[in-house]
């Protein structure tokens, strides 16, 4: 029998001391216990997101938060500077021409960063109300240079609005030093939940344009979450259950440390990386997310069949490519409740597939050269 193994970009694996306290029963929210729990949740929010702004919880996913940041600062009609390399930066794309705004779209291929370059050059050529952007294109591994890109847009009226759902507890990322108006994230990623709560912070700078922005949305209301954030309440039901178990998991990410975060999961990217380099195999992105993995698939290996071999030997699932990169890449999750030895053993896995698949290589240089990566440090 083998235990389930998440090593998808979302969701991820949920620590079992989690689980429990998601287990106990629900209370009824609008009591002091509800608001003193929410309190508690609150200052460890904003120590993982490392911010002095307020950290607004959505019961929805990521998607609901940041459409929730987008149509409460960028008005009817706004102009808006979408950076674009990857599906989920498409989608705030769609989100921006859903509420009728004027998008400029600067793309980049997938596996690219947005040059920094082409961002001044649009910025000094337009006025934006908005600029949004993925930190970590989940859906391409890549990471963008989001504390330079953060520097030029507040120099300008233009607010910030970044996609940090596979960075925020994962990545080196903090807001208030950057200049980073509104940072979304959901809890199905680097902060060990199951899918159902979206987050974002938003700084004065956004708060003052939201002011300025009326808009239909009653559920969305950024006002109505804000005005009940100060004394520690929310407006609609929150999903009681999920933000239990987010004190217990916040408590465990803080108590590590954001640096040892940070540097846990860049060691097992590095670690990953190598392992493909050492299996004849190629990474995908040239500027790669620490956060999540892509890696070419070998010519002769079919996706379906390589990642159902994964999950029927091993429960161990990991995610496909996405858009142009269906079928052409898979993806590995560095994300959250993971160590050196779920790191190893996804490795080794891969390793006995891909030979049962007919791929040429040297059998456990893949392990051999992550375990090398890995022993360079003490976790």
């Amino acid at each position: 029998m083998n235990r389930m193994r998440l090593f998808t970009p979302g969701p991820t694996s949920v620590p079992e001391d989690v689980l429990l306290e998601m287990a106990k029963p629900v209370f009824h929210h609008r009591t002091q216990d509800y608001k003193n729990l929410y309190a508690a949740v609150n200052k460890l929010l904003a120590q993982v997101f490392i911010t002095a702004n307020p950290v607004v919880t959505i019961a929805g996913s990521g998607t609901a938060a940041y459409e929730c940041a987008m149509i409460n600062t960028i008005p009817q009609g706004g102009k808006v500077l979408c950076l674009s390399n990857g599906k989920f930066a498409e989608r705030w794309v769609t989100v921006a021409k859903r509420n009728k705004c004027e998008v400029v779209e600067l793309k980049a291929e997938y596996g690219h960063a947005v040059p920094v370059g082409k961002v001044a050059e649009a910025l000094a050529a337009h006025k934006f109300d908005a600029v949004t952007l993925c930190h970590s294109e989940t859906s391409t591994c890549t990471v963008n240079d989001l504390q330079a890109i953060a520097a030029l847009v507040r120099k300008t009226d233009a607010i910030l609005i970044v996609d940090g759902i596979t960075s925020v507890g994962a990545l080196p990322v903090k807001p208030d030093e950057w200049g980073v108006d509104i940072l979304v994230t959901g809890s199905q990623k680097a902060l060990m939940l199951p899918p159902g709560l979206g987050f974002l912070s938003v700084s004065e700078k956004a708060r003052k344009k939201s002011e300025t922005v009326s808009q239909p949305n009653l559920y969305l209301s950024l006002s109505h979450y804000l005005k009940s954030l100060a004394e520690n309440d929310v407006p609609w039901t929150p999903a009681v259950t999920l933000v239990r178990g987010l004190h217990t998991s916040l408590t465990m990410i803080t108590q590590e440390g954001m640096e040892n975060v940070w540097k846990r999961t860049a060691a097992f990217a590095r670690a990953t990386r190598a392992a493909a380099v050492a299996m004849g195999l190629k990474v995908f992105s040239s500027n790669p997310a620490d956060s999540v993995t892509g890696i070419h698939y070998p010519a002769g290996v079919d996706d379906k069949t390589f990642r159902g071999a994964l999950r029927k030997q091993f429960n161990i699932h990991i995610a496909a490519g996405q858009g142009s990169m269906q079928g052409q890449i898979f993806r590995l999750s560095h994300m959250g409740y993971v160590d050196a030895f779920d790191t190893l053993g996804v490795i080794s896995a891969l390793e006995i597939v891909l030979q049962q698949q007919g791929h040429k290589f040297t059998f456990g240089a893949g392990v051999a050269a992550a375990h090398q990566e890995l022993s360079k440090l003490h976790l």
